[in-house]
């Protein structure tokens, strides 16, 4: 009996129909890509070479070194660090917790029209600053201001040039903000699970402490987030209204580009962003895992 051997022919391996789609969807991505590289990777690289770069006044050469980052840390400069820092951080605190309770007060009322007025104040209140805005506050709670002389507000001590009154003026559109950014995580939270909550006997508060804010911890941080760095970066609006009178960094850098204060400052003041970002870059460390934990949560 003879086996009889018979040649099949086995076609070339043929590319999947998904492999072949991801080559059009890269090169969809390249102008955002080009893009990116050119409106932030060159003015960082150029942040970072002069933050390390030092000037010789007598023969012009240049070197790499930290006393630009050493400078930025000590004396006015570190004091208008801490200074935006903590303000930041009073205005996004207190922010957060008010945008909270009107959005909440906005997702459950039972008037559209309502929550549609206050969605779209807040878009327009929420990009509402700078020079505007400063202006505003000045006419209105100024030392001469209109509800200040009404009220006698400065025999009560109240300064608008203070601590608390730059706070009170970030408010305005840090508020707007976080009702912005706060509304649709507060529309993922199920109706089901305040039910259930419900049934098993849960309070209004227990929901709350148990249920909800554990869902929305990293929205809300998030939230934070966007506040404190809309605050840490504003410029017009504190420059407009307080001047040098409080010390914030912002106002530290514009001084040390312009040689309002030493003349040959500018690489400190590139030292001062480097810091301004460094600062961003640890909230955003510590936001980004909770936000990926609340996504499972919201989109189960």
């Amino acid at each position: 009996m003879t086996a009889t051997l018979t040649r099949v022919d086995v076609a070339p391996p043929v590319a999947s129909p998904k492999r072949r789609r991801h080559a059009p969807g890269w090169l969809a991505v390249v102008p955002l890509l080009a893009f990116v590289a050119l409106a932030f990777g060159i003015p960082a690289l150029a942040m970072l070479n002069g933050a390390f770069t030092v000037k010789d006044p007598a023969t012009g050469a240049t070197s790499y070194t930290t006393a630009n980052l050493t400078a930025s840390l000590k004396g006015a400069y570190l004091t208008a660090l801490l200074g935006s820092v903590k303000l930041s951080a009073v205005s996004a605190v207190i922010s957060a917790v008010l945008g909270l309770l009107l959005a909440q007060a906005v997702v459950t009322s039972r008037f559209r029209a309502l929550r549609e007025a206050v969605l779209t104040a807040s878009g327009v209140l929420a990009n509402f600053g700078g020079v505007p805005l400063a202006f505003a506050f000045v006419a209105t709670l100024g030392n001469s201001g209109v509800l200040t002389r009404y009220l006698d507000l400065t025999d009560k001590g109240w300064d608008l040039y203070s601590f608390w009154g730059l706070v009170i003026v970030y408010l305005y559109f840090l508020i707007p903000l976080m009702v912005l950014t706060i509304t649709p995580a507060l529309d993922g939270l199920r109706v089901q699970w305040r039910e259930a909550a419900r049934n098993n006997g849960a309070t209004a508060v227990q929901y709350w402490r148990h249920v909800a804010l554990p869902v929305l911890a990293p929205s809300l941080l998030g939230g934070f987030v966007l506040l404190f760095g809309s605050a840490f970066a504003a410029y017009a609006t504190a420059a407009a209204m307080v001047g040098s009178s409080i010390p914030l960094v912002t106002l530290q850098i514009a001084d040390a580009i312009s040689g309002n204060v030493l003349v040959g400052q500018e690489n400190v003041a590139l030292a001062l962003s480097l810091d301004m970002v460094l600062v961003a870059g640890l909230v955003m460390a510590v936001y980004l895992p909770l936000q990926r934990r609340s996504a499972r949560w919201l989109e189960a």
